[in-house]
């Protein structure tokens, strides 16, 4: 723990995700509106997720850690990082948050406030590529924070600008955003029936890339003798 309060890390991952949410959603209304060329359309939208990513991680992770995502949090709880009691309240947050992030988006564009998706994101394919994306993810979380932990924010989002290119999905990873974005029916939506393939994928591959990269940074034998 970093000394501050739980109640106010809660609310810098609920801030943070509706942050996020609110870029994603709102971004990619922008650049739908913008051009018809959807790659151009997803170049906008990825420019502006990473670079939000680089200034929250950098502004609330001093106070939260910066998770934005239940997936993240779970990892941590299993690392012994997190208590459980946290763990709850943390994807209540971010869950709310992101759902408030959504909202925010429609009233800056002034569409109805809360709408169903219907872009199906769904297939082997898809929740293969979850996988992959949370899994990079998480192992870029651990392993920067252990080799190079003032460069966490720049690495995880340009993680994230890279993922939205190397994966099928688009790289959600993360059940927040994925449930926040089953709530617009604009550039960035997922049909609602399509939100549990791509939750459990995420969730897989968090745990792996926990359990994984845990294994891979684990200190030498001698260092731990000598600690």
């Amino acid at each position: 723990m970093n000394g501050v309060d739980p109640w106010r890390r809660t609310a810098a991952e609920a801030i943070g995700t509706a942050m996020l949410v609110a870029t994603v959603v709102g971004s990619g209304i922008m650049a739908q509106s913008l051009t018809q060329d959807v790659a151009l359309a997803l170049l906008g939208n990825t420019i502006a997720t990473g670079a939000m990513l680089v200034v929250l991680i950098s502004i609330l992770g001093p106070i939260s850690g910066a998770h934005f995502n239940p997936a993240v949090s779970l990892g941590f709880t299993l690392r012994g990082d997190l208590s459980r009691a946290e763990l709850t309240r943390f994807v209540v947050a971010q869950i709310a948050g992101g759902i408030l992030g959504t909202m925010l988006a429609h009233a800056m564009f002034a569409q109805p406030l809360l709408q169903i998706s219907t872009h199906m994101r769904t297939g082997p394919s898809q929740w293969f590529a979850e996988i992959v994306a949370s899994f990079g993810l998480v192992a870029v979380i651990l392993g920067a924070i252990r080799h190079a932990a003032a460069s966490v924010p720049m690495l995880v989002g340009l993680y994230i600008t890279a993922a939205y290119w190397f994966t099928a999905s688009t790289s959600f990873a993360n059940p927040a955003v994925a449930i926040a974005r089953a709530l617009t029916d604009t550039f960035s939506g997922i049909r609602p029936i399509d939100l549990p393939g791509f939750i459990a994928a995420q969730l897989i591959g968090a745990v792996l890339g926990m359990v994984l990269t845990g294994w891979l940074l684990r200190a030498p034998l001698q260092q731990k003798a000598r600690s």
